[in-house]
């Protein structure tokens, strides 16, 4: 069994958009579409309808390459205790209001038992600030966490 990766909006993002001028973002680009390229066939890939919202948001046609990216992802099932997990996570972290959704990002890839979360938002989600509290309150509500990561971390030559 291939092991299972939520995808957060970052990475639909940062796969789609032109290149950037700045040069960490221009580096990141590139490290996700090699992961892309190179590793995404050795795991099965999901998403939710939380990523599907916000890579239709914005300009038109940066929305439609996002969308293009993630046709035929399936979706992870929002039931259960997505909304309480995510508002845990978010108060007892003591992340910031506007972190809502990224909360909402670990919640459903934590209780649908995701091995990863790949992201590029390293302010909220993939910040190591945060990951030990992340992982308490998930387990605090009898779940496993995902590792939560960047494609870098995930980017390697297959076997």
């Amino acid at each position: 069994m291939r092991p299972r990766v939520y995808l957060e909006t970052t990475i639909a993002s940062y796969l789609t958009a032109r290149p950037s001028r700045d040069l960490v973002v221009a580096a990141n680009q590139e490290v996700t579409r090699e992961w892309w390229e190179i590793r995404r066939g050795e795991f099965e890939l999901f998403v939710s309808e939380f990523v599907l919202d916000e890579a239709a948001s914005g300009d038109p046609e940066a929305a439609r390459r996002r969308m293009e990216i993630l046709a035929g992802i399936p979706l992870l099932d929002p039931a259960g205790e997505v909304d309480a997990l995510a508002n845990a996570i978010l108060t007892r972290v003591g992340l910031p209001q506007k972190a809502s959704r990224d909360s909402l990002h670990v919640a459903i890839a934590t209780i649908n038992g995701m091995d990863y979360l790949l992201t590029w938002n390293c302010s909220h989600i993939a910040n190591a600030e945060f990951q030990r509290p992340i992982a308490a309150v998930c387990r605090g509500y009898g779940f496993e966490p995902p590792i939560i990561c960047t494609p870098y971390e995930l980017l390697r030559e297959p076997p």
